[in-house]
């Protein structure tokens, strides 16, 4: 669920979350301009608080401000796939291994709905399900520092995806049965064999992700 401006989440903040959510959805892709009095209305949000959003994504390298002709959503490259998931084989094991807050029945869930997701051919729900997984597993530290980190690293792996994917359209569905692999050794209390299954799953994936952009 997008959040909602209030109390406890301040204009800024709200444009930065939807912002990043609608990214990590997918709904914008590479090199695609934004229109910012569009998007400024449909989030209820003044240009001023839309543009300080647009800085801190820009920081994060999701979006690029091009003077005198706009914002366009990045197009990531190989450096940002080798640092994307770099920080990935850093985080996620670690949070398989010390998170306090896992909940191994939730990923075992993540992960039934993905396999029946790929079972009827839903490609976009596999790849979803995929992001939620390693979503939650991050989450599992207890986090909201590091679970904004993952929010701004899915946004970011989202972009790789939608250029890598028009050219292997059912690249997420061999992750599946490794996820359940994962899942596995966590429901036989196996933690460390878990991160390190992670962890060598991430970095696999990154070098085929840069295989594929060269």
């Amino acid at each position: 669920m997008s959040a909602q401006p209030g109390p406890s989440l301040n204009a800024r903040q709200y444009a930065l979350t939807a912002l990043r959510e609608r990214i990590s959805a997918g709904l914008w892709e590479p090199g695609e301009k934004v229109n910012e009095q569009e998007l400024a209305a449909t989030l209820g949000v003044s240009r001023n608080t839309l543009r300080e959003a647009f800085a801190a994504l820009s920081g994060d390298g999701i979006i690029t401000r091009v003077p005198n002709r706009g914002v366009f959503i990045s197009s990531p490259g190989i450096a940002d796939v080798r640092d994307i998931y770099g920080a990935r084989a850093a985080l996620e094991p670690a949070a398989l291994q010390w998170g306090r807050d896992l909940d191994v029945g939730l990923l075992s869930q993540i992960v039934t709905a993905t396999e029946e997701a790929r079972g009827r051919g839903d490609r976009h729900a596999v790849a979803d399900a995929n992001q939620r997984f390693h979503r939650e597993i991050v989450a599992g530290l207890g986090s909201p520092a590091l679970d904004e980190t993952m929010a701004r690293l899915l946004a970011r792996m989202r972009l790789v995806f939608v250029r890598v994917l028009a050219a292997e359209p059912d690249f997420h569905a061999p992750y599946v049965d490794e996820n359940r692999q994962v899942v596995g050794l966590l429901q036989a209390r196996e933690r460390a064999e878990a991160a390190g299954l992670l962890r060598t799953m991430i970095m696999r994936t990154g070098d085929r992700l840069a295989d594929l952009l060269r």
